[in-house]
């Protein structure tokens, strides 16, 4: 079963139990994933849609801390369920130790010893950790290994 028809099922079954919460999230999600494919022409892949995912788990990470400036404790478990919701659909999420041993691999196959060959390690990287680690993690510790 493809990550959209899990996504759709799940849909399904919010509605039938009236959990607001996942029902918000998930129509949030569905709506973004017609959204691309409308644009591309074409159905997304599990991939495509779990890069969905990960934009949406970041922009409520970034919601919750303006709420913690405001005091809104409110906001702030209101996108933690959300985001809770989201990570269910991502693959387990890769160790930093393990990440790391993937980069120095990638550094070493590529002969990479400077921060302008950055683009090169994540371009090999990028296709293994797919769904397992967020894009601006994976720069910082590429960026961190290169030495930049």
């Amino acid at each position: 079963m493809t990550l959209k028809q899990v996504l759709e099922n799940d849909l399904r079954e919010a509605m039938r139990s009236k959990n607001e919460t996942s029902l918000k999230t998930i129509r949030l999600v569905m709506s973004t994933v017609k959204l691309s494919e409308i644009e591309k022409g074409n159905p997304l892949d599990d991939n495509a849609i779990m890069a969905i995912l990960q934009k949406e788990i970041k922009s409520r990470k970034e919601s919750i801390v303006d709420a913690e400036k405001a005091s809104r404790s409110d906001l702030v478990a209101a996108a933690n369920a959300e985001i809770a919701i989201l990570e269910a659909y991502l693959p387990k999420q890769m160790a930093e130790a393990e990440l790391h041993e993937l980069i120095r691999t990638a550094i070493a196959d590529l002969n990479a010893s400077a921060p302008s060959d950055m683009g090169k390690v994540m371009k090999a990287v990028m296709p293994k950790v797919q769904g397992r680690v967020a894009g601006d993690a994976l720069s910082q510790a590429v960026r961190k290994l290169l030495g930049s």
